[in-house]
């Protein structure tokens, strides 16, 4: 039995609250927010402030991608939109864990460096509610947003945080192109996907 197509859409500039919310509820146990604010409610205080940097330039250019009742949603930056790097550090710095800071800032510094050199769509946070997991939410989401990557003949890049995912991004004609490590962090899989 097949299952009915998703809508996606751009969410609305009044609809961060609730996107960010999701993406923190899907990240509780992704390895590196972890390893930035190990405790609970560390990581509830900082995450939606890390995710709004993300956010804010995905709103502004209609490329936050969400189901309808946002259940699931993706941050998507265009070519020549890059994520508010200073401010991301700035905002590490004063909320992440101080003896995990400089192998936190070092594996952002190294994931910057694995970005291709030329223009690209970048995927910095997709997510999906853990109560609405395993109904096909996250390929919905990816769908949408290469078929534009596809009608553009434009890169793909993201950072896979969590090893369990790499299967699914390679199902989406992601490549591994390395392997992030830095001291204590976790490591981290940056993946490229050319347009098809």
């Amino acid at each position: 039995m097949t299952r009915p197509a998703l809508e996606i859409r751009s969410a609305a500039p009044d609809e961060m609250p609730c996107v960010v919310s999701t993406i923190v509820a899907a990240f509780v146990a992704d390895p590196p927010a972890r390893f930035a604010w190990p405790s609970a409610h560390d990581y509830l205080r900082a995450m939606p402030l890390a995710t709004r940097e993300f956010a804010g330039a995905c709103f502004e250019h209609g490329t936050a991608y969400a189901t309808a009742d946002l259940s699931g949603v993706a941050l998507w930056l265009p070519p020549g939109v890059a994520p508010g790097g200073e401010r991301l550090a700035t905002m590490f710095r004063e909320t992440a864990r101080p003896e995990h800071l400089d192998d936190l800032l070092a594996a952002f510094a190294r994931m910057e460096q694995c970005h291709a050199s030329e223009p690209h769509w970048y995927l910095p946070q997709i997510a999906v509610d853990p109560s609405a997991q395993g109904r096909g939410i996250g390929a919905a989401l990816m769908r949408h947003a290469l078929a534009r990557c596809d009608r553009e003949e434009a890169l793909a890049y993201l950072e896979a945080s969590e090893p369990d995912n790499v299967p699914f991004y390679e199902q989406q004609g992601f490549e591994a192109v390395g392997e992030i490590r830095v001291g204590r962090a976790p490591p981290v899989a940056p993946m490229l996907r050319k347009p098809r």
